[in-house]
């Protein structure tokens, strides 16, 4: 193991990645960013508490194992609510995956901070509405709706970045 210590004068490895760190937490935009992604994310294993929930509730596993586990393989069924628990599930990662990837792209383009964070805010309430939605049944077309209202931040990060790329 080769240890040095850089001459006088020379920021160590760690030293540069920690000056990086903190000039990245300097940017409102990706601080934002951070908030919100990390709400998110916080939503979406709140979401999968909540499937295992209904799960145990409604006796409906998806393996035999699991069936045994609770009484016997006639609990090894689908059952409607724990599927629209994994529908909003599976939804949130048809969406939030993207959006992870297109906000922390976007927030290195210096956009306006309050642009930015409008971005973010639409699309998190937009997600929150769609989850509520999804789980307590509410009347269309609230879901679709919410649905389509998060999908223009996306849309429009996206071809923030196309522009950027293409033209710059």
């Amino acid at each position: 193991m080769n240890s040095r210590n850089p001459p006088v004068g020379e920021a160590s490895e760690g030293d540069r990645v920690l000056a990086f760190a903190n000039r990245m937490m300097e940017n409102e935009v990706f601080s934002n960013f951070l908030l919100y992604s990390t709400m998110l994310i916080i939503k979406m294993y709140l979401l999968a508490v909540i499937t295992g929930q209904v799960r145990l509730r409604k006796k409906a596993f998806a393996n035999p194992e699991d069936a045994l586990r609770h009484g016997g393989l006639q609990y090894c069924r689908m059952d409607p609510d724990v599927e629209r628990c994994r529908r909003a599930h599976l939804n949130d990662l048809e969406n939030i995956l993207p959006f992870l990837f297109l906000g922390s792209i976007y927030s290195f383009l210096n956009p306006d901070p309050f642009i930015a964070w409008l971005h973010f805010f639409i699309f998190f309430m937009g997600r929150i509405i769609h989850t509520i939605a999804y789980l307590v049944k509410l009347r269309a077309p609230i879901r679709s709706v919410s649905y389509s209202i998060a999908q223009f931040p996306c849309v429009s990060m996206a071809l923030q970045i196309l522009w950027e790329v293409i033209y710059t």
